[in-house]
């Protein structure tokens, strides 16, 4: 039956639309789509120490945490039914250096943090970022020359990153720099370094938000980078088709699976990558998206966790297989009671 077909013979008041929402078990019932604790992703800040929490002051109720501690909460999450964490990391600024260099040793935090991990709960996924601005003394994604972001050379660095995190045990290497031709080039690596069941999330369309600030408070950047910006290499936020291209060369080059970020102001991205390619499309509740919900919330303004709930289900309906947000814990809560 067409859509003309049923204007043409369905229509007031044989048909009454409200008849569907005036229960609560019908509209559920009759819900297209649903938010699982399995389609959450839950990125995590980590720090050196023990049993030490370190408020992020920009995102409320969010932490660095040191490894110990985020043991026992990868333990937890993963009894909640969350199937995945995401690690990025606060460098100490002596190990911060213009080439990146503490990205690509083996015993840095981010390959630490994936062995407790992988050794403590082996059934739950780990992601690593792939990218240099947490390792950087300007924090910037790449390696600058001549205050130039240099592709070629930074894709270098990446292919030995990736392969380092999955010599730790990561499962998935996410490279989130925008550099042309890393994917290919990190594939071409893992594989002749063995780990050809690596899987590669690809931070395909990730645009040059001013969505950042909070996380780039987290991993401590945000000075380090000034008044610099990064849309030489982050996407216009202008532009959609763009998108689409990045999506389809980063396929072509071997990702497994794509993201779009930030998330909420780029559902249409969302929308496209999912309808048109025929590989999982993950989107990123950034943390600027994150932290205006939980601001308004604390102040009243609105009502944060129904708000935080109806923002992920809108990734889901927008096509979204899966989510990064740092409420993963606490929505997973939610849905588990």
């Amino acid at each position: 039956m067409t859509i003309k077909h049923i204007h043409e013979h369905g229509v007031f008041p044989q048909v009454r639309m409200r008849r569907l929402r005036q229960q609560a078990w019908c509209r559920e019932l009759v819900a297209e789509h649903r938010l699982l604790s399995s389609d959450l992703i839950w990125p995590v800040f980590i720090q050196e120490g023990k049993n030490t929490e370190t408020p992020v002051a920009s995102m409320p109720g969010v932490s660095r945490i040191t490894l110990d501690l985020l043991v026992k909460k990868a333990k937890h999450a993963h009894g909640l039914g969350i199937k995945a964490i995401a690690l990025f990391p606060l460098i100490d600024e002596k190990l911060k250096s213009p080439l990146g260099d503490e990205a690509l040793f083996p015993d840095n935090l981010v390959c630490r943090a994936i062995r407790e991990i992988k050794n403590a709960v082996p059934e739950i996924g780990v992601i690593g970022d792939v990218a240099l601005d947490p390792y950087t003394s300007h924090g910037q994604d790449g390696i600058v020359e001549h205050g130039t972001i240099v592709n070629d050379a930074t894709v270098e660095k990446l292919c030995e990153q990736a392969v380092v995190q999955a010599k730790a045990g990561c499962d998935i290497v996410a490279p989130s720099d925008m550099m042309d031709g890393r994917i290919g080039a990190i594939r071409k690596a893992l594989d002749h370094d063995n780990h050809t069941d690596t899987l590669i999330l690809a931070y395909s369309a990730k645009y040059a938000s001013h969505m950042y600030g909070p996380f780039r408070d987290a991993v401590d950047s945000k000075k380090l980078l000034g008044s610099a910006d990064k849309s030489s290499y982050q996407m216009n936020p202008a532009n959609g088709d763009e998108a689409m291209r990045e999506i389809g060369l980063d396929i072509a080059e071997g990702a497994d699976l794509v993201m779009v970020k930030p998330g909420i102001s780029y559902l249409d991205i969302v929308y496209r990558a999912a309808s048109n390619f025929p590989v999982p499309v993950l989107a990123y509740q950034v943390s600027g998206e994150y932290a205006m919900i939980k601001a308004a919330g604390v102040n009243g303004w609105i009502d944060g966790d129904a708000v935080m709930m109806e923002q992920l289900l809108s990734f889901k309906r927008a096509g979204a297989r899966a989510i990064f947000t740092y409420a993963a814990v606490e929505i997973a809560e939610k849905i588990s009671d």
